[in-house]
């Protein structure tokens, strides 16, 4: 019988191993993430899949007897390339052109520079590999500052994972089964009302509740998260909770969770106000914020081990890309120490390549 199978599959040719490595990692995508929608391998495994489907298409273009069909996707191919790479090569424009607008629109802080900071990087980068960035040095300073180019690619493929894993985190099935609804607090207007980012989490967590009641089932009482800032006359939940009872939500159906200082306490506290409410830990929950902060909340969610998956609140455009390098910097520190070990490895690598080159082992040097 094996020998049977085997020589079955020695029949089928490269296409149909390509077709059916790509049917197995949809399918391991597909567990892995409507399992635990909350692992960075999901962002891995859907690339692969991602990868896989091109080289599907490109076999099935190249097997045909089309040539016409197969100049155009090479053409097509060809111009997908280029247009990365300009894109690439080019980003600190956008940067640039979005910090614009960030200065003009928001206040004048350093978390809202992050696109200015990121396109002075970018444009150095940019202008590193358009010009070179050693043909004036001695050949071993080269190669040991050809590790920042090389960082900054591990960089650009772990961020391109956050965004993937971002991007898909938005389309997570919403389960209208829910015990708790809890909204993560932000910033009060002087002090004491609520601002429209923060409208916005409420607005959609009590658009979800309504939802959840329409379906039949029971409403969700609504956890209020967020502390008192020094700067801040209430606590933010006690901010939201008036917000929301003017927006016809009852007394009986909020709590308020007033004590946490960032996101992690927003998830930890709000986890044992439910916890004491519900009676145990079997409850089941949703949390809201904004679109671009739901992934990194919900990796905080994990940590404290809160069962809970976000719902993204509308953000608006201008104010995106600078948000997002925000959260990835958070999502980057929380594996932080991976991060550096990598880094620290390419670092150490350019070194030894350095000193080769330095000492005349040149014969040695893979660079």
């Amino acid at each position: 019988m094996l020998n049977e199978i085997i020589a079955f599959l020695g029949r089928r040719g490269e296409f149909f191993y390509i077709s059916v490595f790509m049917l197995v990692m949809f399918f391991v995508f597909l567990i892995s993430w409507l399992v635990e929608p909350r692992r960075l391998i999901n962002g891995v495994f859907f690339t692969i899949f991602l990868a896989s489907v091109v080289i599907w298409v490109t076999v099935m273009v190249h097997k045909s007897t089309s040539h016409g069909l197969q100049r155009a996707y090479d053409l097509l191919v060809l111009a997908a390339f280029f247009l990365i790479t300009a894109l690439l090569i080019f980003a600190w424009l956008f940067l640039f052109w979005n910090a614009y607008f960030v200065w003009k629109y928001e206040s004048h802080t350093l978390p809202n520079l992050l696109t200015l900071i990121f396109g002075f990087v970018a444009l150095i980068l940019s202008l590193m590999f358009l010009f070179g960035s050693g043909q004036y040095l001695p050949r071993w300073l080269s190669v040991l500052l050809a590790s920042i180019p090389a960082i900054a690619i591990y960089l650009g493929l772990v961020l391109y994972n956050f965004l993937i894993n971002l991007l898909l985190y938005q389309i997570y099935p919403r389960r209208y089964k829910q015990d708790y609804l809890i909204v993560l607090g932000a910033g009060l207007i002087n002090g004491d009302r609520v601002s429209k980012l923060l409208a916005a989490r409420i607005n959609r967590a009590i658009q979800y509740s309504n939802r959840q009641y329409q379906k039949g089932r029971k409403r969700p009482i609504i956890i209020m998260s967020g502390g008192q800032g020094p700067d801040e006359k209430i606590p933010e939940a006690v901010a939201m909770a008036k917000f929301a009872r003017k927006r016809g939500i009852k007394t009986n159906h909020l709590l308020i969770e007033d004590k946490s200082k960032n996101t992690y306490q927003n998830m930890l506290f709000s986890k044992r106000l439910a916890t004491k409410d519900f009676g145990s830990s079997n409850f089941r929950s949703t949390f809201f914020s904004n679109n671009y902060h739901i992934f990194r909340a919900a990796l905080l969610a994990k940590e404290v081990g809160l069962k809970a998956n976000g719902v993204g609140a509308f953000t608006r455009l201008y104010y995106l890309p600078n948000a997002i390098i925000r959260e990835f910097a958070g999502v980057f520190v929380m594996h932080k120490h991976r991060h550096f070990v990598i880094m620290g490895v390419i670092v150490l690598f350019f070194i030894l390549q350095a000193i080769l080159v330095a000492t005349g082992n040149v014969k040695f040097s893979v660079i």
